[in-house]
């Protein structure tokens, strides 16, 4: 034992790892003496692989705090060593007999090599190269000098101490740390230097509300939402539109491979009808590069058909498709729900020689997830078909009134339209009759865009939700007199050559749109047409002059980035990043740059943030490493980004004063609590405490938008009735009953410091209040007659919280709680929520307060 306690009272920090029963490792601490030197270990029955699977190793690392680079394991088995390098931890082989083969460094028990020349081979394995067949690995000669205080020359002490750590706090982001696996032969393995959990105060918390502290109003557009043409946002999602490829973007052809390779698999491929030979037309296409045309014969029916449509019992469905033919033909639109011949309904037509639009529609006498449409036809000559359309028949100007109605209930404040596909997107290939768009492959998302959804459609969906819109121009591959154009088509008046042009698309009156972005992430190589910010600088100057030029009262968005955000876009970024934290005002800096060089040319300055889940950055190893927090520091990842960027705005202003007398704030118009945890909760605690930390720095943030609005709904496209998820049930309580004037909140329960670098993935200053692992706001209405006091529980344990109101006396109130029955509770489309909104009553909030665990409670107290 002495090498363990050496090794403690020098201030490593050690664990162990082993493969054996996590009883086993109990009864050997005890035996041996460990307590009290090993900081955690990890046991087989801890893990699902064994060695050579990396998985126990990385779990200790995770759980103690420590980069697998970090890490030094100590192994007497082959598995052992190729399962410490494929964590990417250094590994000393011990014992002879070629125990050590492949270790970075192979020592007998008593191995020779000094501390002054084992740092260096266990720095690098490129150091010391291996010698694989000795089970002793000695240093170049010539390293002899023996530092002061060492251990002496030839012990083991000496072999596992090669490298000292710094003193310093528990958790050091830089120093290099030990982790000891193998103390007795073959019994106990251990890695990963150690910080454990953040403990949750098992005591009352107190939170302290200054009613005589009084922040800047907190805006309504802090409620607000990211929409964009991918996935099942709209195609599949809130446009009712049933059938893919409406529009015959793809042949139709057997084949069974998809022509397409993209991420979203998106809805519907149209194949051919037995014994139907369909040709893709380029000659008389009706809209993009080609129609599907059908030779047909007078004595057997030919034609396409798509499946996987979901059908309702009773319900209605209305369509339309555009054909023509050159002879006689008859065609007959089926819906089909069943696989006998009755099992249809029929609309039978005779089309023109040029391209005519009919109408049809049925009503499903039973519900099927496996519907489908069938287009066939008898006669001669040919048939083509330019584009077919099948929608519910109950559908709000082309959208599902069930998922309209459910977000609506929500009151979204604003929808911002962009992201990623706007930096290719052609806002004219979106306006016009809907059935004359060309479909578009989008190469941000790899998609086929049918266009079905553009202007017209997406502030119709803004007035049937009650919601300011929020347009992204394209400032990837787009240009600026595009964009002013754009700007002219929605708000110039019907003189103006755009604004004519709207007229006679249906709409003369202009929309009067007053959000306008410029571009969306510009920053990120994956961003089609991103450049240096040398470069985009003039770019944005150029495209808010020409856009200010149409119309000079619209509000202009940049498309910044702090280093914060900088920093963590190596998940995106198809080369790595170095050198980070980046510095303020460097080209690194966007943000810094854009108000450096561009701020007379817009008003606020976006910032996105999707943490990273579960992992941390380490700034000497330039990279992000698991860690394994408690919940209640998991979610606050991206609260504390928040905070960070709050910090990076204050250098901002230190650096340019002049911006204290601009009108510039900031907008976090993209945002998600995705990887926050299994089930819905997770998401919805972590939602709420980002909302709060924009509450706290009301003055700074002026809108934000959740990505993405279809996010607070479980839905899918078989017609099943779509059902709130636990974000969307947050967000409604928050708008219905959180006031708009957030108070002071004080606490004697600090938030501890995350794990991570300052500058990259969190702030100088932890997020949240002093309330942990609570997180507190308290907000007065407009006319300061009712509190309301949010608090969000993200442990998994009760807490007990006392209310300490100073300048207000309330009287007995309300109480709402968030909540699911477990934390992997999740809702599905057609089912019940997995969360609940349970409502009580408040008789004193001077009380003691119960908050159950994982979840968010609202407090509402009439003011006397």
């Amino acid at each position: 034992m002495r090498v363990p306690r050496a090794l403690h009272a020098a201030g490593w920090l050690q664990a162990i790892a082993s493969s054996a029963p996590r009883l086993n490792i109990q009864v050997m601490r005890r035996v041996l003496g460990f307590e009290g030197l090993i900081e955690t270990f990890v046991s087989a029955d801890d893990v699902r692989m064994g060695k050579p699977d990396p998985e126990v190793f990385l779990t200790a690392a995770g759980r103690l705090n420590v980069p697998p680079g970090r890490c030094i394991v100590v192994e007497d088995a082959a598995a052992g060593i190729e399962a410490a390098h494929r964590a990417g931890m250094r590994c000393i082989g011990v014992g002879g007999g070629g125990a050590g083969a492949g270790a970075d460094l192979a020592v007998r028990s008593q191995p020779t090599c000094h501390p002054a020349r084992s740092r260096s081979c266990c720095r690098s394995r490129h150091s010391c190269p291996p010698v694989r067949h000795r089970p002793l690995r000695r240093c170049r000669p010539g390293c002899s000098a023996q530092p002061p205080g060492a251990p002496p020359r030839g012990s083991r002490l000496e072999a596992l101490t090669m490298i000292p750590r710094t003193a310093g706090p528990r958790v050091l982001l830089f120093a290099v740390t030990m982790s000891l696996l193998a103390l007795a032969p073959r019994c106990a393995r251990a890695q990963g230097p150690g910080f454990g959990a953040e403990p949750v105060r098992s005591g009352p918390i107190t939170a302290t509300v200054d009613a005589s502290r009084i922040g800047a109003p907190i805006d309504r557009l802090l409620y607000g939402y990211f929409i964009e043409n991918l996935g099942n946002i709209f195609e599949g999602g809130l446009w009712a539109e049933m059938l893919g490829d409406r529009k015959f973007y793809d042949p139709v052809t057997e084949d069974t491979a998809a022509p397409r390779t993209g991420r979203f698999r998106l809805v519907g491929r149209w194949r051919p009808l037995a014994g139907t030979r369909v040709d893709m037309d380029s000659a008389h296409a009706w809209v993009g590069r080609h129609s599907p045309s059908v030779a047909l014969d007078p004595g057997s029916a030919r034609g396409i058909q798509q499946r996987g449509l979901g059908l309702i019992e009773g319900k209605a469905y209305t369509g339309r498709i555009l054909l023509a033919a050159d002879g006689r033909a008859k065609v007959a639109v089926a819906l089909v729900w069943g696989s006998g011949p009755q099992d249809r309904q029929t609309v039978t037509i005779s089309p023109a020689s040029k391209y005519t639009t009919y109408p049809f529609r049925f009503t499903s006498p039973a519900t099927n997830r496996d519907g489908r449409l069938e287009i066939s036809a008898t006669g001669t000559g040919t048939l083509r078909i330019g584009a077919v359309s099948l929608m519910p028949a109950d559908n709000v100007e082309g959208f599902r009134p069930d998922m309209i109605a459910l977000l609506k209930s929500v009151h979204p404040a604003m929808l911002r339209w962009g992201g990623n596909f706007s930096s290719g997107y052609d806002w004219r290939d979106g306006i016009g009759p809907r059935d004359q768009r060309p479909p578009r492959w989008d190469y941000a998302w790899n998609v086929v865009e049918q266009n079905d959804v553009g202007t017209f459609e997406v502030l119709a969906l803004n007035r049937l939700l009650g919601s300011e819109p929020n347009i992204g121009v394209n400032s990837g591959l787009g240009d600026a007199h595009t964009a002013a154009e754009w700007v002219e088509y929605v708000n110039g008046n019907a003189s103006t050559p755009m604004g004519r042009l709207r007229a006679q698309h249906g709409h003369p009156q202009p929309f009067g749109v007053k959000w306008w972005g410029i571009g969306n992430e510009m920053y990120g190589d994956w961003q089609l047409g991103h450049m240096s910010i040398d470069h985009y600088v003039l770019k944005h100057n150029a495209f808010a002059e020409a856009m200010r030029a149409v119309d000079p009262s619209i509000v202009l968005v940049a498309s910044g980035a702090t280093p914060f955000e900088m920093g963590t876009t190596a998940r995106h970024n198809r080369k790595p990043l170095r050198d980070r934290p980046y510095a303020y005002e460097s080209p690194e800096d966007w943000s810094g740059r854009l108000l450096r060089d561009a701020y007379r040319n817009f008003d606020y300055l976006a910032e996105h943030i999707y943490a990273v889940p579960d992992q941390a950055f380490d700034a000497g190893l330039q990279e992000f490493w698991p860690v394994q927090d408690p919940v209640q520091n998991r979610l606050r990842r991206i609260p504390n980004r928040v905070k960070a960027a709050g910090e990076a705005w204050e250098e901002y202003q230190r650096r340019m004063p002049y911006l204290k007398d601009t009108r510039i704030r900031m907008v976090l118009d993209e945002y998600s609590s995705g990887g926050a945890g299994a089930g819905e909760m997770p998401g919805a605690l972590a939602t709420a405490m980002t909302l709060h930390e924009m509450m706290r720095a009301s003055e700074l943030w002026a809108m934000s938008a959740y990505t993405a609005l279809t996010g607070l709904i479980a839905y899918d496209r078989t017609g099943a009735p779509p059902a709130m998820r636990a974000t969307g049930f947050l967000f409604k309580l928050y708008t219905e009953h959180l006031g708009s004037l957030p108070l002071a909140v004080t606490g004697d329960s600090p938030q501890p410091e995350l794990r991570g670098t300052i500058g990259v993935d969190k702030p100088r200053v932890s997020s949240g209040s002093a309330t942990y692992p609570l997180d507190v706001v308290a907000t007065l209405s407009p006319d300061r007659k009712t509190l309301t006091v949010a608090v969000a529980n993200p442990s998994e344990s009760q807490q007990v919280l006392n209310l300490k109101l100073q300048g207000i006396t309330p009287a007995g109130g309300h109480a709402w709680t968030l909540s699911t029955p477990d934390a992997g509770a999740r809702t599905m489309p057609g089912g019940k929520p997995a969360a609940t909104v349970a409502e009580s009553q408040v008789a004193d909030a001077a009380a003691p307060l119960t908050i159950p665990a994982s979840s968010v409670q609202l407090y509402q107290f009439p003011v006397q």
